[in-house]
């Protein structure tokens, strides 16, 4: 049972997490012990709170993923996995996440429950909402960067918010962008919010979104302690504009992990980081 648990957790999604030590990062802390111990448990925590969310999400979507040919596949949607043990199990994990939250201290509790709230929320309701799926989504990334600040007791960035939310609503707009094209009509059969969206209406927030994340980008590196954070915008910005071609030329935007199948992609963002770890670990 405990493999169908982890299977339903769906780890391959835990990557999203990993924004956590965005604040660990840019707060000059990457090398105090402490502060990489306490980002390293909220990362962990973040994975099993979104696990649980994903396993209570199997328990909803049970009958409409017996539909899917790969869904249907599922621990729960299958039969392998039954709801009572998954619900178990989903409780069980929250709970210990929490505990372990509040060891950390009392601010990353919250925010905790706030993100396992809010993400439940999208999985139940929310998501069937026109635009508010897209921005609850990228809120969702929001909260984790804050987490990742709070674990270690940093300054909270107005610009690591702002940075954040429209990096995450490119990538949502993207993904929906996608699943309109490769699913068509069937689409609304897979996601019924689909049916409010069209192509050219998310081409529009697409440019919208892409060119806010430009502007607060070149602004929060011309802002920062160090002026020469501003060498890393041409990276950023490559791997902006690849994205936008990904999503149009590829149809590479269903699913972000996708994107570290693309050699230019992941060029950009190995020496985007290494870029930043230069400027602000390396004494100028």
């Amino acid at each position: 049972m405990l493999k169908e648990v982890l299977i339903s957790m769906r780890p391959k999604q835990w990557y999203k997490n990993l924004i956590l030590f965005v604040g660990l990062i840019f707060s000059n802390n990457l090398l105090e012990i402490s502060s990489l111990i306490d980002s390293t448990s909220a990362f962990i925590i973040f994975c099993a709170l979104s696990g649980s969310i994903y396993i209570i999400n199997d328990i909803i979507d049970k009958e409409k993923d017996l539909l899917h040919p790969l869904k249907s596949q599922r621990p729960i949607a299958s039969g392998i996995l039954s709801e009572k043990s998954a619900i178990i199990s989903s409780l069980l994990i929250l709970i210990l996440s929490l505990v372990v939250a509040y060891s950390i201290n009392l601010y990353f509790l919250w925010i905790s429950i706030l993100f396992f709230v809010i993400i439940l929320a999208y999985s139940i309701y929310l998501k069937n909402l026109v635009i508010v799926d897209i921005i609850v989504i990228s809120s969702g990334f929001v909260i984790r960067a804050i987490a990742g600040c709070l674990a270690i007791s940093v300054f909270v960035s107005p610009w690591l918010i702002i940075c954040t939310f429209l990096l995450a609503l490119l990538l949502a707009l993207g993904k929906r962008r996608h699943e309109i094209i490769i699913l068509g009509e069937e689409g609304i059969n897979h996601r019924a919010i689909l049916a409010n969206y069209s192509e050219q209406m998310l081409d529009q927030m697409i440019n919208i979104t892409t060119s806010s994340l430009i502007i607060s980008y070149s602004l929060y590196t011309f802002f920062h302690s160090t002026i020469y954070l501003m060498l890393t915008i041409p990276f950023a910005f490559y791997g902006i504009f690849r994205y936008i071609l990904l999503v149009n030329k590829k149809n590479m935007g269903g699913e972000p992990e996708l994107l570290f199948k693309d050699k230019g992609m992941v060029m950009s963002m190995v020496l985007w980081v290494l870029i930043i770890l230069i400027i602000i670990y390396i004494p100028q």
